[in-house]
């Protein structure tokens, strides 16, 4: 049986709060050095935070635009599901001296998935830092470049095909009110769209079995990190989805969960609306103009009223 292993010495410290630098005093693993996320206290977002806004030049909402990991499923802890499964399905030892398989602990991914981007990414980081695993792929550890490459490959190939299994398993639900929202919006007449900066085979698959298919064929805009040359925190995909919906940015309200989403709606100059996850709950989102923990309470007249008395920057 898999255990857990030990990260709770590299949490961020208070100290550490609203600054781009992180602490670690742990031995096992620090995270990277080039972390520039932003992060605030987690009870400054434990109930809903909407941003002062003067009745200067109103917006209109034409148009309604989606995130989907983070905002219509919850999916980093399904994420982080998967590669526990794939460790102890392939008996990984990282470091190699460990007594059981490995196991990301929810607290560590948390952060951990914030910091280093893309499922190879995080093995190839955390193997570098901690010690290139033995496995039943290799049974010593890997020590050139085209042996690691493999164990990568062989790991992240089977996680994704676990992720899936997960995802169609029916037990999976979206996150609170999306559905009603989404309704809502459709009714209004309002456009409505999904913007991921996953894989286009990974977002399709979540939307047809969280949505369902007919609302997901209902939709008048979806794109995803295929469709665009740079991946968020660039504007390309919020851009691309205004064209592509015939409305002008600032006439759309993106609905994002971290602080990168928010930065590509910005960047692009719509307004942004953060229903944020346990992962992303401390993050900085002084630019969205509100911030909820679900959409469970969350109306589309709530969002126009919203939009419509946004400040416009000069």
């Amino acid at each position: 049986m898999a255990v857990s292993c030990n990260h709770s010495a590299i949490l961020f410290s208070p100290s550490t709060a609203g600054s781009s630098s992180v602490s670690s005093s742990s031995s096992l693993i620090g995270f990277p050095r080039f972390q520039t996320l932003r992060f605030k206290s987690r009870s400054l977002y434990s109930k809903s935070r909407v941003s002062p806004v003067s009745a200067l030049p109103s917006r209109s909402l034409e148009a309604l635009i989606f995130d989907c990991d983070g905002v219509i499923l919850e999916s980093e802890n399904l994420h982080r599901q998967a590669y526990n499964d794939a460790f102890s399905h392939f008996d990984v030892r990282c470091p190699p001296s460990s007594s059981e398989s490995l196991n990301w602990s929810l607290e560590f991914y948390d952060k951990f998935q914030n910091l280093v981007g893309g499922g190879k990414p995080k093995m190839r980081w955390y193997f570098k830092e901690n010690g290139w695993p033995t496995s039943t792929i290799f049974d010593s550890p890997p020590e050139n470049d085209d042996d690691r490459a493999k164990l990568i490959d062989a790991l992240q190939d089977w996680k994704t095909e676990r992720y899936k299994e997960i995802i169609k398993s029916g037990s999976v639900e979206p996150r609170p009110g999306v559905i009603r929202l989404m309704d809502e919006a459709k009714a209004a007449g309002k456009k409505l769209a999904v913007c991921s900066a996953a894989t286009k085979s990974s977002v399709i698959l979540c939307l047809e079995n969280l949505i369902d298919i007919e609302r997901f064929q209902g939709l008048d805009c979806f794109l995803a990190g295929d469709d665009v040359k740079e991946k968020k925190p660039d504007p390309s995909i919020y851009i691309t989805a205004a064209e592509k919906l015939g409305v002008s940015v600032k006439d759309c309200l993106v609905i994002e969960d971290s602080v990168i989403g928010l930065q590509a709606a910005t960047k692009a100059g719509m307004s942004c609306v953060i229903t944020y996850t346990s992962s992303t709950s401390d993050q900085d989102f002084n630019d969205a103009i509100a911030v909820y923990p679900d959409l469970s309470n969350v109306k589309l007249k709530d969002l126009e009223t919203l939009l419509q008395t946004i400040v416009t920057a000069a």
